[in-house]
């Protein structure tokens, strides 16, 4: 029988996936984060997650992103993606790329359930009101290959599955760690899982907020706020052939993934969203993420800030937009955010086994506690 733990954004997190890494004292990054310090600081945006637990093999999930509670095919927002390295499944990226509007949540799950994922979105954004004459919708859907603790051929996510992570998205606290599309994840050789964080710029700088989420499924040498963490405990990729083949053991050379989602209230066009977008990798590589060959690392970017309609009677809009020369804190806000939400990811996710026996510990906070120390 299958055991469905249903984590709605706002939903009571557990004493273990409450914790992130500001609850250790490492604050990375020199911005102020959100109240939230997660992609719903961002006003209006909504997440939620489907998580699948069952017997000694079922590890997956769902997680949806909403820009906002509206109608997504009517009320459209600018949008941008970019690819880092494509070894991935993405689905609904080019016609992003092209027209620079997101009208549709943004789905992850694991990579053989791309397509239940695709389906679902559809049969969702079908089904809302003033779609009735819907014939053509671009629905975005990212994943992560979670096969190593999750009975991944199996493609056990249901179109069932992803309206209830849609329906159940919502502002507030985001659940972190193992849920959703993240229960099955591993990261650096430990267990990986679902991360957010927010930035907001001062005043001076324009008062604007950046919020990001990670799918972290990817491998590297973990670095936390410039500590070594990976080196000193022994785990990163490569690391019996750089010992020179001495008596060390450690999980398989991760070729995985991470989706990173970023959300702002700022006025910036699809252009400048894809500038930011471009950041992400930064972010990544702070923590030590090197975008190996088979990994698939994948940004969506958009903005609160305008709302395009669909059947516009306009030929020509006008639109507020924030001039190149105010990008840069934004940039440097993604950078953080990504840095900070893969970290919460790592923090918050809790030791798992799952199939075939194989298990991911969590990472060791009382070792990282003492790395940490002055």
């Amino acid at each position: 029988m299958m055991l469905v733990l249903v984590c709605p954004g706002t939903a009571m997190p557990t004493e273990a996936s409450e914790l992130r890494i500001r609850d250790l004292g490492i604050a990375p990054g020199v911005m102020t984060p959100g109240t939230l310090n997660a992609i719903t600081d961002v006003a209006g945006v909504r997440v939620g997650h489907r998580t699948l637990v069952s017997g000694e093999s079922i590890r997956t999930g769902v997680t949806a992103i909403l820009p906002h509670g509206g109608n997504l095919f009517t009320d459209k927002v600018p949008a941008a993606v970019y690819t880092g390295n494509g070894f991935g499944k993405a689905a609904g990226f080019e016609q992003v790329r092209e027209l620079g509007e997101l009208e549709s949540p943004i789905l992850l799950t694991n990579t053989l359930n791309v397509g239940t994922a695709l389906a679902g979105g559809v049969k969702w954004l079908l089904g809302q009101a003033g779609n009735e004459d819907l014939r053509s919708v671009n629905v975005v859907v990212g994943e992560t290959n979670d096969a190593y603790l999750n009975d991944i051929r199996g493609q056990h996510v249901s179109e069932e599955d992803v309206f209830r992570a849609i329906e159940d998205a919502r502002g507030g606290p985001v659940m972190e760690g193992n849920v959703g599309a993240g229960t099955g994840t591993r990261a650096f050789g430990f267990k990986g899982g679902i991360g957010s964080a927010s930035r907001v710029l001062p005043a001076a700088l324009g008062g604007w907020t950046v919020g990001t989420l990670v799918q972290a499924n990817f491998g590297g040498v973990l670095t936390i706020d410039g500590l070594k963490v990976g080196e000193a405990l022994g785990q990163y990729d490569f690391r019996d052939e750089l010992m020179q083949g001495e008596n060390h053991t450690q999980a398989d050379p991760e070729e995985g993934s991470i989706m990173v989602v970023i959300a702002t209230d700022a006025p910036v066009g699809s252009r400048n969203l894809e500038r930011m977008a471009r950041r992400a990798p930064l972010g990544i590589a702070r923590t030590g993420g090197y975008m190996s060959n088979g990994s698939g690392d994948f940004v969506i970017a958009f903005s609160v800030a305008e709302r395009r309609k669909h059947a516009d009677p306009e030929a020509v809009r006008e639109q507020a937009r924030l001039a190149n020369r105010e990008t840069s804190a934004l940039f440097l806000a993604v950078v953080e955010a990504v840095e900070e939400a893969i970290h919460n990811a790592l923090v918050a996710a809790e030791t798992m086994t799952g199939v075939d026996g194989r298990t991911l510990e969590a990472l060791p906070l009382d070792r990282l506690r003492t790395l940490a120390q002055p």
